[in-house]
């Protein structure tokens, strides 16, 4: 197949693009700044000239505190860009690939969420990509919707990098321990997304590594698995207060794509080991 990913500079658009490479596909992956989303023209001249059979949605705006202040940034790319997508490809025939959040719900479920649960967003990040959602919805007929979370890979924007830069400077790290949801890994998302897109489904579903986890216990087992002797504490969210809300327990169950695909995806501690094996070394 004809591949056209979006946000190619990305974690995940790294990614799925290896993997696509790998398997022979023909992927074509502009850079960011030349094609954005939130720009209809820009979107049809690329489909036009390049005719993928597929797009793979990987552009974002994740800055999560930051959408409370300027809701119209994160709705340009999250939710106008989503629906330029879907209506180019319901004009063009081609397959839209779109990534959603963990946080389109409120966390007040106590119990995994599954694609049946009514989305509830806390804050505006989760607001613009459930608008994304439903313009996806409204607009395409021949869509994958992919719901992820705690996304973690290649790059400079996860909690992995994040916790390497804290660790410089401190040998003791406070990490909440009040949100839980599923650290999930680049490679199982781009495998397992590659298998849904040839095994032709459709819809909604929700993708992440198996289990759960809080944030404190997530830093606990990747230092440890670093062999590194930093001292990890748990604190309470209010410890370092964030402009956005974020949903106490958003973890969500993969029993449906798992099923559907007959596959049994790893669980986030498997996915945080290969991560440190094949991808940390390129981050440090």
């Amino acid at each position: 197949m004809k591949f056209l990913i979006t946000g190619s500079n990305g974690q995940l658009a790294r990614e799925i693009i290896r993997i696509l490479a790998a398997a022979n596909h023909e992927v074509v992956a502009p850079p960011e700044e030349s094609l954005d989303i939130s720009e209809p023209n820009a979107i049809h001249e690329a489909i036009t000239q390049n005719k993928p059979e597929a797009i793979v949605n990987c552009a974002a705006y994740n800055f999560v505190d930051k959408a409370e202040e300027d809701f119209d940034a994160a709705c340009r790319v999250n939710a106008i860009g989503a629906r330029n997508l879907a209506v180019e490809c319901e004009e063009h025939n081609a397959l839209l690939v779109h990534f959603s959040t963990d946080y389109v719900f409120d966390g007040s479920k106590e119990d995994f969420y599954t694609e049946e649960d009514e989305p509830n967003p806390l804050n505006n990040y989760g607001k613009s990509k459930l608008l994304g959602e439903r313009f996806v919805m409204e607009e395409a007929n021949n869509f994958l919707l992919l719901r992820l979370s705690w996304v973690f890979g290649e790059g400079r924007q996860n909690f992995f990098y994040n916790l390497l830069k804290w660790a410089e400077k401190n040998q003791v790290l406070k990490v909440v321990c009040d949100e839980t949801s599923v650290p999930t890994y680049t490679e199982d998302i781009g495998k397992v997304t590659m298998l849904a897109v040839a095994k032709r489904l459709r819809g909604i579903f929700h993708l992440t590594n198996s289990g759960y986890a809080t944030r404190y216990e997530v830093a606990r087992y990747f230092f440890e698995k670093l062999g590194e002797d930093k001292l990890i504490l748990p604190v309470t969210s209010n410890y370092f207060p964030t402009v956005a809300k974020r949903p106490p327990f958003s973890a969500m169950s993969n029993r449906r794509i798992s099923e559907a695909l007959n596959l049994s995806i790893p669980n986030w501690r498997n996915g945080i080991d290969r991560f440190i094996e094949n991808t940390l070394w390129r981050i440090r």
